[in-house]
């Protein structure tokens, strides 16, 4: 089980479910292989690759209903299933979980390897795609 310092303190707090599904994500994505850094920062555990917390790749958030699975710029990642929910950012997409029976770790290290793969396009662009999604 992953534990640490960052993971300790965000789920202080949290309901015994929704601190379980946290628990399982951070497993699942610190798990990868990925260069990823964590924190909590913007009220979430956040992932960052090489400590780039401005350009954060992922990030999980607690909520009364339900844990988020954030990821930046999800705008940009291949989603056939349909499995993100996108509100009103150009790049940021979620997803909800409220049993941990509906972590799928296949969908979370796809969309964590699409993430990484392309960070450097982000970083690059971001400002001309948000131009274009206004």
């Amino acid at each position: 089980m992953t534990t640490h310092q960052p993971l300790i303190d965000f789920t202080e707090n949290a309901n015994p479910e929704f601190k379980r599904i946290v628990q399982l994500l951070a497993e699942i994505i610190e798990g990868s292989g990925k260069q990823i850094d964590v924190a909590v920062k913007w009220r979430q555990l956040t992932y960052a690759h090489n400590g780039g917390f401005h350009h954060w790749i992922c990030g999980i958030s607690i909520t009364k209903n339900a844990v988020g699975l954030n990821f930046h710029f999800g705008g940009l990642l291949d989603d056939p299933k349909g499995v993100f929910k996108s509100g009103s950012s150009a790049f940021l997409r979620k997803i909800e979980y409220r049993k941990i029976e509906d972590v799928d770790q296949a969908v979370i290290l796809d969309f964590l390897s699409q993430a990484l793969n392309r960070l450097h396009y982000f970083k690059e662009n971001w400002k001309e795609i948000q131009k274009r999604k206004k």
